[in-house]
């Protein structure tokens, strides 16, 4: 049974959703569950009551170890049109260690396969997007042979979202979508990433559905990122910090 130690897509008191957990309250929540590796990706400032540009900015600066796991400071932005466009700058996501594009029904109304499709492909070309969040709404239709085919020319991971295929989701019987999904990934030895989408450390690690889906799809399992941390923080482009750094220096000297 391959050991996952790795999850990507989690949120804090910063998201709203009603959790009041912090930064530290996620990684010692995550060490307890024996993970390796920490994505804090909370929601970008087009989502009402989330992440504002300052709170971004200031988490480009916070400490990248904490509880003994490896914390990537992120974001989970929006896309806002058709295309592609979403709702962090440049100048911050640069200095931030990665972004999950997402699209979300209050920032975008669903659209064509058409349109929905280019939405996600488009916003692939930002530097810092390496991953696209939970690609499988059942409002959103997507072409999923042209999404893989932009995955493997960006080198961009599409999610297996834990939250989705759960019972308590919300996005419809994604089932299927993931079922087109991950067979136009397989057939291009794409790899991908299970994430819990939690919105505080109750669900951290937790990927029973999703690794359901993946068991049921026969997905490789030399192609599933959870279990192998140095070759997703390749994958992602994620340097080590540099040991002459401190671990956490204020933003304004």
């Amino acid at each position: 049974m391959p050991e996952y130690v790795c999850d990507m897509h989690t949120h804090t008191i910063a998201s709203g959703h009603g959790t009041s957990s912090t930064i530290a309250d996620m990684a010692k929540a995550a060490s307890a569950k024996g993970l390796k590796i920490l994505g804090i990706t909370d929601h970008g400032p087009a989502t009402r009551a989330a992440g504002t540009p300052s709170y971004f900015r200031s988490l480009a600066h916070t400490a990248r170890y904490r509880a003994g796991i490896r914390i990537c400071c992120g974001a989970e932005v929006n896309i806002i049109d058709y295309n592609g466009n979403i709702d962090l700058a440049d100048e911050i996501l640069e200095n931030l260690d990665f972004a999950i594009a997402s699209i979300h029904k209050q920032n975008l109304a669903p659209g064509s396969e058409t349109a929905n499709t280019l939405a996600y492909t488009q916003a692939m070309r930002y530097k810092k997007v390496r991953i696209i969040g939970h690609p499988d709404d059942t409002r959103y239709p997507v072409d999923y042979e042209a999404l893989a085919e932009a995955a493997g020319e960006y080198r961009v991971i599409l999610e297996v979202n834990n939250s989705s295929l759960s019972p308590e989701g919300y996005r419809g019987d994604v089932r299927p979508n993931y079922r087109r999904m991950l067979e136009a990934c397989a057939s291009r030895s794409l790899p991908i990433l299970m994430s819990s989408d939690s919105h505080g450390p109750g669900g951290i690690g937790d990927f029973t559905y999703a690794e359901a889906m993946l068991r049921e799809m026969h997905y490789p399992s030399e192609l599933i990122l959870n279990d192998k941390p140095a070759k997703l923080l390749e994958y992602l482009r994620i340097p080590e910090p540099d040991p002459k750094i401190p671990l956490y220096k204020h933003p304004f000297g």
